[in-house]
């Protein structure tokens, strides 16, 4: 099981993950951020 998961130490793998992650996070933010002004506005 271990053994599947190693391949995300290596940097091909490990650039793609943390580029995904961070493309979920910034979405993330931005949604909150868009419902925190339109909450302000109305």
């Amino acid at each position: 099981m271990l053994t599947r998961f190693l391949p995300l130490v290596a940097w091909g793998n490990g650039i793609f993950m943390i580029g995904v992650f961070a493309i979920v996070v910034v979405v993330l933010i931005i949604a909150v951020l868009s419902l925190m002004n339109s909450g302000k506005k109305s």
